[in-house]
């Protein structure tokens, strides 16, 4: 066949069974983590560094067996992917995710002591990595299905109730539980503490956002100084910024009598709140601004010619139109300010990074985890939340 002729010549339709790679790939990690990282560690106590053991050593050859036939069972359905295989693979990933703190529960009936009644029991290194891997292809598989957001994080929250049933019920021995026993009421005290500031937060935050918006669209000079006030503030890390307002506010405190009654302090809440408003800002007029300005002109001549006079426009036709768009800087709003709350509690803020920080400060990495994963948490069901939401309201969105 001669040059000519095979350029000529149609090329075959591309049926979708191709190897999808990123799922093949992952499956190859999560099987060479599994086997060649530490799956849990055991120490007697909280003080003595714990032992790590193997796959074979902490679940058995049945449980590294069944393990390995479940990550493999990725790889081989990605081979050849269709709609239904990848279905299978939603399964199949929600399904080891189930399985992971079971996994747990024989390790704690293999390696742990019963006259060991301070033994603890870490989760290892293979643990984590393949618990990440499994995230990275609930959402491959997710793009692959079109799902929205807010599925997946339906079905991770369906997950953590298992995770957290096999924790009350018979991982009693797991050190991430046994930091929450004795913390119990100081946990849920801190997550009232970090929900608090994140929503006072973000409601200000939407508030001064949605008129700062208004008013760069009414007066065109505001918008460059507007926006290179809050620029600069994004550069300021968030330590300094808690230690620029901590002499300020600590002044206004001790000499307007009426700011001390109310709490003010250069500590605590307050100078907590500025900061996570003032990191806030930006990401909120930026989106409400473009928001705004991306409504389509001949929508508003049309509702203009029905009689509808400018705050009717606004309120009736602009703003529904720019809602999509500016709840996506909601949802990047609030994510970020889950995240900075945490650095909060060096000030006396409370919430959850005071688990982190005391955890750090102790060398007691189960006590860091304790705070860190409810964030993540918080972070992954809000973004999801108000991304799906976002999703629905736009023309033609999934509703």
């Amino acid at each position: 066949m001669s040059l000519l002729d095979a350029l000529s010549t149609p090329r075959l339709r591309w049926d979708g069974r191709h190897p999808n790679t990123v799922l093949v790939s992952l499956s190859l990690i999560m099987l060479a983590a599994f086997w060649s990282l530490d799956v849990v560690s055991m120490a007697p106590n909280r003080i003595v560094q714990g032992t790590s053991y193997g796959a074979l050593e902490a679940l058995g050859w049945p449980g590294a067996l069944l393990a390995t036939l479940l990550l493999s069972f990725i790889g081989i359905l990605a081979w050849q992917p269709s709609p239904r295989h990848y279905r299978a693979l939603l399964a199949a990933v929600m399904t080891l995710m189930a399985l992971m703190p079971v996994g747990l529960i024989a390790s704690s009936y293999l390696l742990i002591d019963p006259e060991l009644p301070q033994a603890r029991l870490g989760l290892g290194a293979a643990y984590w990595v393949v618990l990440f891997v499994l995230l990275l292809c609930l959402i491959e598989i997710r793009l692959r299905l079109k799902l929205t957001r807010l599925w997946p994080t339906l079905l991770l929250c369906g997950v953590a109730l298992v995770w957290w049933l096999c924790a009350t019920l018979w991982l009693d021995s797991l050190a991430l539980v046994q930091e929450f026993k004795a913390r119990d009421r100081q946990f849920l005290r801190a997550i009232g503490q970090h929900v608090t500031l994140v929503g006072a937060a973000v409601s200000i935050s939407v508030v001064v956002g949605l008129v700062l918006a208004m008013l760069m669209r009414r007066y065109a000079r505001l918008q460059k100084s507007a926006f290179a006030v809050l620029n600069f503030l994004q550069t300021i890390p968030s330590l300094a910024l808690f230690g620029l307002l901590l002499a300020p506010l600590a002044w206004l405190a001790a000499n307007v009598p009426l700011l001390g009654q109310l709490g003010v302090s250069g500590i605590g809440t307050t100078p907590a709140l500025i900061a996570l408003i003032a990191y806030s800002l930006l990401p909120m007029v930026r989106n409400t601004y473009i928001a705004l300005e991306e409504v389509s002109p001949d929508t508003l001549e049309a509702a203009k010619g029905m009689g509808m006079r400018a705050g009717q426009r606004f309120w009736q036709v602009r703003l529904p139109l720019a809602l999509p768009v500016l709840l996506e800087g909601v949802r990047i709003t609030t994510v970020q300010a889950i995240g900075l709350t945490a650095v909060a509690a060096l000030i006396g803020a409370g919430g959850l990074g005071t688990f982190i920080f005391q955890g750090l400060g102790q060398a007691a990495m189960d006590m860091v985890l304790l705070g860190a994963l409810p964030i993540l948490m918080l972070a992954l069901v809000v973004d999801a939340g108000l991304g799906a939401l976002a999703e629905a309201l736009r023309p033609g969105g999934t509703r």
